[in-house]
């Protein structure tokens, strides 16, 4: 247990470094295949410049993270025949994968309809927000019903208070899958700006890594900062000005990912906090719908997601990815201290 952190920080490394390596011959594919943006009717201005720039660049996080994990399994196995990553490791592959393969239809779906008469619209969002229905309840009731691999799951852990409150199935089996599927949007609705998802969500894991140390999850440990070093090698190339973009393949799968790991230690109800900027942005979208909707055409802000309209008051794009990054660094420091008390 006492090499578990510097053990996770290293292939958190290795996840970076093929992650990089691999990231401009990923970018040409995309150019080639002509796998372009299209960008939204009423943007601000300097959106305008990004059409056609690549997306389903969370390919990019995705694969390195895939082949990191099944790599340290494989070894293991050959060792000493147990698995590195451990059991509990395989659903939130599953549900990262299942997101991914929803993202990347949404994705190429809004890419095809671009090249025609319609701009890129994506798949329609109600049989998108079934797909992850039905994704998150089947990873809930893995959850709910599998004894190995989760002891922190099926509870809720109350901040400050210092306990935990058992779960029924009943309960938890639709809670847990409001959770997965409102991350995965949270997260899809954050992903708007260069850079600005890979480094909330990397922050997010970053401290879901350091609660799963505490625990003593080793397995997890590893499997937060596998994610957080893919997330750095993307950011890489996502840096204004992005030479590629995350697109639902990646966000999807990310904010998935995230709710299930939060889950997974038995945290989530420091999820708020710890990704206190995708839960923003998502409650930003939602009265601004309430609004519109109640006063019959007025705004309550200049335009949602939340860091659109701080672009429309005057924040360049790097000024606003760079602030709320600070709010996301600075919240997920505050919801690890939250797991300690």
């Amino acid at each position: 247990m006492e090499n578990a952190l510097p053990f996770a920080l290293t292939v958190g490394g290795v996840a970076f470094l093929l992650g990089v390596i691999w990231g401009t011959p990923f970018i040409e594919i995309l150019r080639r295949l002509k796998l372009g943006k299209q960008i939204r009717e009423g943007m601000p201005g300097s959106h305008e410049q990004k059409i056609g720039t690549p997306t389903m660049g969370g390919l990019m996080i995705l694969v390195p993270i895939l082949l990191v994990t099944l790599a340290l399994n494989l070894v293991n196995v050959i060792r000493s025949s147990q698995p590195v990553t451990g059991a509990s490791i395989l659903l939130p592959l599953l549900v990262m994968i299942g997101f991914a393969l929803l993202g990347g239809y949404d994705d190429w779906e809004g890419i095809q309809r671009s090249r025609g008469a319609d701009r890129g619209l994506g798949i329609p969002p109600r049989a998108k927000l079934i797909g992850q229905i039905v994704l998150a309840g089947a990873a809930s009731i893995v959850i709910s019903l599998y004894d190995g691999g989760f002891q922190y799951a099926n509870q809720i852990a109350v901040p400050l208070i210092g306990i935990s409150i058992p779960l029924h199935p009943i309960l938890f089996i639709p809670l847990c899958t409001f959770i997965i599927v409102s991350m995965s949007n949270a997260v899809n609705l954050t992903d708007g700006l260069d850079g600005l998802a890979g480094i909330i969500t990397a922050s997010a894991f970053a401290a879901y890594g350091v609660i799963a140390f505490l625990q003593g999850q080793v397995f997890l440990i590893q499997f937060c900062f596998i994610i957080v070093g893919a997330c750095f090698a993307f950011l890489w190339y996502n840096a204004h000005p992005a030479q590629l973009f995350m697109g639902d393949v990646g966000s999807l799968a990310l904010g998935g990912m995230l709710a299930t790991v939060a889950i997974m230690t038995g945290q989530w109800m420091l999820l708020p906090i710890i990704a206190i900027v995708p839960v923003a942005e998502t409650v930003s979208v939602v009265l601004q719908v309430w609004y519109f909707r109640r006063t019959k055409g007025q705004r309550l802000f200049r335009m949602a997601p939340l860091h659109h309209h701080f672009e429309m008051t005057g924040w360049s794009e790097t000024q606003v990815v760079q602030r709320l990054w600070l709010v996301g660094l600075l919240s997920a420091m505050v919801g690890v201290a939250l797991a300690l008390v």
